[in-house]
C-alpha cells in the first residue's frame, strides 16, 4: 500500500507526465553520450530544450562523417565543419573522427586546417579517412607536407591517404603510442618514424614503395601487424621491446621469384630466379647494402611471432642468409612457405635452429587459421627430440584442410630431422 501511495504522489507532483530520465543525467554524462553521435546529429539536440542548447559544443568526441547522399545541411561540408569547430571554441577533445567518402581537390586546404585545429584541442585519439570514387582521379587525399604536432595525441588511425615523408615522421608527437595505417599510398615516402609508438599496424591495402624499400623505425614497439600486398616489403629497424608480431606477405610482382611453380620451387639456383629483374642483388639491397636482413633482424626480439608468405615471395628466404637468433621467441606460427621439400625444408630447419627457447610451434598448411578442418597435436615425448632445436618445445601443432601427400611429406620430415612424431588429429566437419 505504501508503495502504491508513493507512486500516486510522484505522478501527481509531476502533473501526470512521464519522467525524462535522460535530462536528469549530469552534464558530463550527456556530453559523453553526445560524442557517440555524428556531428550533424549532435547539433540537432540543441533544439530539444534550453539546457541542451550548448551541450554539444563541449562533447568529448567529435565525429565528422560525410557522404554525398546525406542531407542538405552537409552539402557544403567545408562551411559546416568550419562552423562546428568555431562554435566549439577551445573545448578539449578526447577523440575525433573525420570521415569523408567524397571530396574535391579544393577541399584539401580546408581538411589540413581542420586537422591542425583539432590537434590544438588536445585530441588524444584521431581517425582520418578520405575516399574519392571518381573515374580518372586519385582516390587518395594528399595531406599537408608538414608533420603532425601534438603533445597529447596517443592514438592515430589513417585510411585512404597519400603521404609524404614529413607526415609520417612523428617526432613531434611524443605521446603517440598506437598507429594504424590501411588503404594508403606510401610508395613515395621513405618510411615511418616514431620513438614513442608501442602498437603499429599496416594493412594489406596499402601501396608500398616499389623502386626502394620503406623503412620502419619504431624502437619501442611491442606489437606489430604488417601485411604486404603491393610493393616491396619494408625494412624493419631494431625493435628490442617487441612482444607480438604478425607479418604476412601476399604475392605481388615485387620481391617475387620469377620462375617458381605453385609450391615455390624452381629449377634454377637462388641467384638465378629471385625477383623479375636480372640483377637480384641490386633489387634486394637496402641503401646500397645487399648483405642485410629486411624483416627478420627487426623481428628477432619477439616473444610471439607469426610469419606467413606466399610461396613465390623471396624476402624471408633471402633473410635466412643472415638469420638472427630469436632469443626470446616462445610461440611461432609458420605457413607452407617455410615447408618446401624442394629446398630440403631448409627454411623451417634454419628458423627452428635459431629459436633456442621456443615452446610452441604451429604449422598452418595450405589454409587460413579459421578455415582449417584438421588440427594435429604431437603426443611424443619432448625429451626424445633432436638436440638441434629448443629443448623447451612442448607443443607442436599442425593445422590443415586435409591430410594429403604434401602434409604427409612434412610429417615425415619432422620425424626424420627432429624426431617429432606421433600426432593425434582433431577433425571438424561442416554441417
Amino acid at each position: 500500500m505504501d508503495l502504491e501511495r508513493r507512486r500516486k504522489k510522484a505522478k501527481k507532483s509531476s502533473g501526470g507526465r512521464k519522467r525524462n530520465c535522460i535530462s536528469e543525467l549530469p552534464d558530463a554524462v550527456l556530453k559523453h553520450i553526445l560524442g557517440f553521435l555524428p556531428a550533424h546529429e549532435a547539433v540537432k539536440t540543441s533544439l530539444l530544450a534550453r539546457r541542451w542548447l550548448h551541450l554539444w559544443k563541449s562533447a568529448t568526441t567529435l565525429r565528422i562523417h560525410h557522404h554525398p547522399a546525406q542531407e542538405p545541411v552537409k552539402k557544403n561540408i567545408r562551411e559546416f565543419v568550419k562552423q562546428i569547430l568555431r562554435l566549439r571554441g577551445s573545448s578539449a577533445l578526447d577523440e575525433c573522427e573525420i570521415i569523408l567518402l567524397d571530396f574535391d581537390d579544393q577541399d584539401v586546404p580546408s581538411i589540413n586546417r581542420w586537422i591542425k585545429r583539432v590537434l590544438k584541442r588536445q585530441v588524444q585519439s584521431l581517425t582520418l579517412r578520405f575516399y574519392r570514387n571518381r573515374t580518372g582521379q586519385s582516390s587518395w587525399l594528399p595531406l599537408n607536407e608538414r608533420p603532425l604536432v601534438s603533445q597529447h595525441l596517443t592514438k592515430l588511425k589513417l585510411f585512404d591517404l597519400c603521404f609524404n615523408d614529413k607526415f609520417l615522421d612523428f617526432s613531434r608527437c611524443p605521446a603517440l603510442e598506437e598507429l594504424e595505417i590501411d588503404s594508403c599510398f606510401m610508395a613515395s615516402v621513405r618510411g615511418v618514424s616514431s620513438q614513442s609508438l608501442k602498437r603499429l599496424s599496416i594493412g594489406s591495402s596499402c601501396i608500398l614503395a616499389q623502386t626502394f624499400r620503406n623503412r620502419i623505425s619504431a624502437p619501442n614497439v611491442v606489437s606489430l601487424h604488417l601485411e604486404v600486398d603491393f610493393g616491396r616489403a619494408p625494412v624493419l629497424d631494431e625493435m628490442p621491446l617487441l612482444q607480438d608480431a604478425l607479418v604476412e606477405i601476399s604475392y605481388s610482382m615485387f620481391d617475387s621469384c620469377r620462375n617458381s611453380d605453385e609450391s615455390g620451387s624452381s629449377d634454377n639456383n637462388d641467384d638465378d630466379y629471385y625477383n623479375y629483374d636480372n640483377n637480384d642483388d641490386d633489387y634486394y639491397e637496402i641503401d646500397g647494402d645487399d648483405n642485410t636482413c629486411v624483416l627478420l633482424q627487426g623481428l628477432s626480439q619477439a616473444n610471439n611471432l607469426a610469419l606467413i608468405s606466399d610461396t613465390k615471395m623471396l624476402v624471408f628466404k633471402r633473410d635466412l642468409n643472415w638469420c638472427p637468433t630469436f632469443s626470446n621467441l616462445k610461440t611461432l606460427l609458420l605457413n607452407e612457405y617455410w615447408c618446401k621439400p624442394a629446398d630440403d625444408f631448409s627454411a623451417l630447419t634454419c628458423i627452428l635452429e635459431h629459436s633456442p627457447v621456443l615452446e610452441r610451434l604451429t604449422l598452418q598448411l595450405f589454409c587460413k587459421g579459421a578455415e582449417s578442418k584438421i588440427k594435429m597435436k604431437e603426443l611424443s615425448d619432448p625429451r626424445d627430440r633432436s638436440a638441434a632445436i629448443s629443448k623447451y618445445l612442448q607443443i607442436v601443432e599442425i593445422k590443415c584442410e586435409l591430410i594429403d601427400k604434401e602434409v604427409l611429406t612434412i610429417l615425415k620430415f619432422l620425424k626424420s630431422q627432429f624426431n617429432i612424431y606421433s600426432f593425434t588429429a582433431d577433425i571438424s566437419f561442416e554441417e
